[in-house]
């Protein structure tokens, strides 16, 4: 799994002109998923999101984490994070989970990110063409790979 992790004063997604999540100060994720991608990725990413120490203290120092500052987290699926421009200046998106792999954990990090921070999260819809909106705060932007993790 890839991630990309914005920290946000304020994101939304809107699906055919409608909201379908919005959030405060908080997280927005873009979560690529493959075909490797199992149990193991999906708990061990939601718990490294949830304890990145991205937000600033009472010193101004990035030393407090989403769950500290009681944030919120607006994930979005985005099978484009495994795109391999190697060749050519079409990227090749075979990385990427087909839909019947790639939704099971799409929804399964979902319910592991909201029962890591103990709220519910926003997000958008698996497969839907988006709008995502988003005032990234800092600029502060993380990616981690899984497959970076030992």
């Amino acid at each position: 799994m890839i991630a990309v992790i914005q920290h946000v004063s304020e994101a939304s997604v809107t699906i055919e002109g409608k909201v379908k999540s919005a959030i405060g100060q908080g997280l927005m994720i873009l979560v690529g998923i493959e075909e490797a991608d199992n149990k193991e990725d999906i708990e061990w990413l939601s718990r490294k999101i949830v304890g990145l120490r991205i937000f600033a203290d009472e010193e101004g120092v990035m030393n407090k984490s989403v769950l500290d500052v009681k944030g919120e987290i607006l994930v979005i699926s985005q099978f484009t994070l495994h795109a391999s421009t190697k060749k050519g200046n079409r990227p090749s998106y075979l990385k990427a989970a087909k839909p019947d792999l790639a939704i099971p954990i799409y929804e399964a990090f979902k319910e592991q990110l909201a029962f890591d921070l103990d709220r519910p999260i926003g997000s958008g819809e698996f497969g839907a063409d988006m709008k995502v909106a988003l005032v990234n705060d800092g600029p502060v932007t993380i990616i981690i790979d899984t497959k970076d993790k030992k």
